[in-house]
């Protein structure tokens, strides 16, 4: 069904809008009309490469930074993100009511489009790791991107197929063989990568240690077998090389022109004219909100984030002000940005001001309430599709799985290493270091991992890993389910397996 909403060019703004997630609202009358974008595509594009990788690397944008498939999953069941429900907005049958109460099922479709990504992904690498003619570093490229599916699907489903030839099909493997995989690919193709600097949209062997870091720091998750000293060795290969810096503003690593940035390791091209699929900025602003940032589309009012996250942040701390939108709302003139459909009991009335507390997840969420998500930031006259690059790797990553794997191999959270390396983000953050009295544990090192890799895509795994998973937060109660570490294999994957697909233990 599609919806009328009507937007008047001087701010005066009215919305009739029913569902929000139907994604088709015609906008008419303003400068919708007339949108003339200063910069139709702001950096590169792995889109247009000709080195016969684009196929497989490509794949990877799909669901990465756009709704419905394997960030939303990754972020709407944590503690950093939420949508509400807004009356008739966003219900959705409750699947995203249920994503945060942790009370998800095996029909969720996010769940069963991020699988179709993954294995479309890998489908991919297959078909031109098959069709042969390809150098040996183009070889190991493919491999490290094929082992990154799996290693979505290992860390979300656990139990997965291994395919590795086009059309073949395969046992489901366990977790533990599906880890063993994506590690044996990694060590396999690393000789063979490029070395030093990537190239732009590609990965070099320093992008493998930066994977390999992560998944020896999640190694007892996935296998009951910690390896600490595995990931601070990985990681050194990294911070050794030399190549890769912390960029000195904070908010240039995720803007719109950040290609090419120092800290950026393995990144995703996205570019709103060649390369579409991050969508942030329509997923989280107001629907009036397309009259601040002159977009070319109406935004859908749906993602924001919870009151105790956003106020984990010290005040002074400059991710704070880079990774959220708060208060009032002004269009390109500074006049208020109006929503004439706003909730009867917010006192605010009709002026859009985005507050931190949100009043309640369901059934009549405020439209307005919830700090919004900025971090990769918004640039006036934006088309629907943003131009910044999503990162899967970075060195500040890097820094802090070696400071945490330190940790936890000594046994101390304040030991010297930790510290060093903790402090260097706390600085350029702009915020106190650590030391003899403002002191670190686990508690606070999950806290400042999540202020820095806020809306990445990790706090899952990293709740998990912190033991911090089942705990409760805001409208989600505590639970004990260590099923719920993982996700149901999709209902619908498994009737078409005909018998080959096994649910995980807990779901029907």
């Amino acid at each position: 069904m599609k919806y009328t909403v009507r937007i008047l060019a001087l701010a005066l703004t009215l919305f009739t809008v029913g569902s929000c997630t139907d994604l088709e609202e015609e906008i008419k009358d303003g400068f919708t009309e007339d949108f003339d974008p200063n910069n139709p595509g702001v950096g590169q594009s792995g889109s247009g490469s000709s080195d016969g990788l684009n196929a497989a690397f490509s794949r990877l944008l799909n669901g990465s930074a756009g709704h419905n498939s394997y960030f939303s999953i990754q972020e709407v069941s944590t503690d950093e993100a939420v949508i509400t429900q807004k009356g008739g907005d966003w219900f959705d049958g409750g699947i995203w009511l249920n994503m945060h109460r942790h009370e998800w099922g095996s029909t969720h479709p996010a769940l069963n489009n991020f699988w179709n990504d993954a294995y479309g992904g890998i489908n991919e690498c297959n078909r031109l790791l098959d069709a042969g003619g390809l150098s040996n570093d183009k070889i190991a490229q493919l491999r490290v991107v094929r082992a990154y599916f799996y290693w979505r699907l290992m860390d979300s489903f656990g139990r997965v197929k291994i395919v590795t030839q086009p059309g073949q099909d395969a046992p489901q493997s366990s977790r533990i063989e599906v880890f063993n995989f994506i590690e044996s690919e990694l060590l396999a193709a690393i000789p063979d990568l490029p070395t030093g600097k990537q190239a732009y949209a590609r990965i070099s062997n320093l992008g493998a240690h930066a994977f390999l870091s992560r998944l020896y720091l999640n190694s007892e998750v996935y296998t009951s077998i910690p390896r600490y000293a595995e990931a601070i060795a990985s990681a050194d290969v990294v911070i050794n090389s030399g190549i890769y810096s912390l960029t000195d503003n904070y908010a240039d690593v995720f803007s719109p022109d950040n290609e090419d940035d120092p800290e950026h390791i393995w990144i995703l091209p996205f570019d709103e004219v060649t390369a579409g699929g991050m969508n942030f900025a329509q997923m989280t602003l107001h629907y009036p909100s397309q009259l601040t940032y002159r977009l070319a589309e109406q935004p859908w009012n749906g993602y924001s984030t919870l009151e105790e996250f956003y106020n984990s942040y010290d005040n002074a701390d400059e991710r704070k002000a880079n990774n959220f939108v708060v208060g009032p709302q002004f269009d390109v003139n500074g006049q208020p940005i109006l929503d004439l459909a706003f909730d009867p009991a917010d006192q605010d009335g009709a002026p859009v001001n985005y507050t931190p507390e949100i009043n309640q997840l369901a059934p009549s969420g405020s439209r307005q309430a919830g700090a919004r998500m900025s971090k990769f930031s918004f640039k006036q006259k934006q088309r629907s599709n943003m131009d910044n690059d999503y990162i899967l790797f970075r060195y500040g990553e890097v820094l802090m799985n070696k400071a945490e794997a330190t940790a936890r191999l000594t046994g101390n959270w304040n030991n010297p290493t930790t510290l060093l390396l903790m402090n260097q983000i706390r600085e350029r953050a702009g915020v106190a270091p650590y030391d003899g009295t403002n002191m670190l544990d686990d508690s606070e090192f999950l806290a400042e991992r999540g202020r820095e890799m806020f809306q990445e895509s990790l706090r899952r795994v990293d709740l998990i890993r912190f033991d911090r998973w089942g705990d409760a937060w805001w409208e989600k109660s505590q639970h004990n389910d260590d099923y719920r570490k993982l996700f149901p294999i999709p209902n619908t994957q498994i009737l078409s397996a005909e018998g080959t697909l096994t649910q995980n233990p807990g779901y029907n």
